[in-house]
């Protein structure tokens, strides 16, 4: 998932969007596991565990699925987690760029599973390098959109944690900075009382690319390919798909 999809909205089908919220619970869950095996099963002592809790929680993850994450993590049920972080980089339709975020306990099988997800779907796996030039890791966090909440109402409240820009989308504020001011937002957040989400240091493009209807429906099938797959964290793309040509995509459905 690309930190927040953008192209999720193409899908509705009851099916797909509880596949898309199990999807997510093993996200937060495997970030607390890894959370709780580097800092130990206490929130008190481990601000990261807290946090990755903290969003769990936020996305409705179950008390004791987060329960048993920390305890797994931490070693205390006697399993072994030993996660890896590994950055794919895949080309798709019409000069898109993908790079491609996974967490797994077995390096084969994520980099098998992602190069068959990438060639049967139309793209093409890319040199290292060659695509995470276009990308630039950045703090984003989502701020939920309120009756009467502007994004100058945004952009005061977060201007001196070091907020470069606050994005106006249909849901909600996306607020940009260096992934290093993220705990100084999420500070300027709660201290203005302002709901906020998703809020992870996130590769955004450079530059993107524009697809016509044809392009985003070859780019739309193979994201959701690569979602789908259960060591991929995250999808970053520079695809840009005109609300015009998402609407009609959409219709198809």
């Amino acid at each position: 998932m690309s930190g927040h999809s953008k192209w999720a909205t193409t899908k509705h089908k009851k099916a797909v969007i509880d596949a898309r919220r199990a999807k997510a619970f093993a996200k937060y869950i495997k970030g607390i596991e890894v959370a709780a095996r580097m800092g130990g099963p206490d929130t008190a002592g481990n601000p990261a565990l807290e946090l990755a809790v903290t969003k769990a929680k936020k996305n409705s993850v179950p008390n004791d699925n987060i329960d048993r994450a920390i305890k797994r993590g931490a070693g205390l049920t006697g399993e072994t987690i030993n996660y890896d972080e590994i950055l794919y980089e895949a080309r798709g339709p019409q000069g898109t760029a993908l790079y491609i975020e996974c967490l797994t306990d077995n390096k084969n099988r994520a980099a098998s599973e992602v190069r068959v997800a990438v060639t049967r779907n139309g793209g093409t796996m890319a040199d290292s390098g060659s695509v995470a030039f276009l990308f630039e890791r950045k703090g984003v966090v989502e701020v939920a959109k309120k009756d009467g909440l502007t994004e100058d109402d945004v952009l005061v409240a977060v201007l001196d944690a070091g907020a470069e820009e606050v994005i106006e989308g249909e849901e909600e504020f996306e607020v940009v900075s260096e992934a290093t001011d993220l705990p100084a937002i999420r500070t300027a957040l709660d201290e203005a009382g302002l709901e906020y989400n998703n809020d992870d240091p996130q590769f955004r493009p450079s530059m993107k690319v524009e697809l016509d209807e044809d392009g985003a429906r070859k780019f739309l099938r193979l994201a959701d390919a690569v979602e789908e797959l259960d060591d991929v964290q995250n999808v970053y793309s520079n695809a840009d798909i005109p609300a015009e040509v998402l609407a009609r995509l959409e219709d198809e459905d």
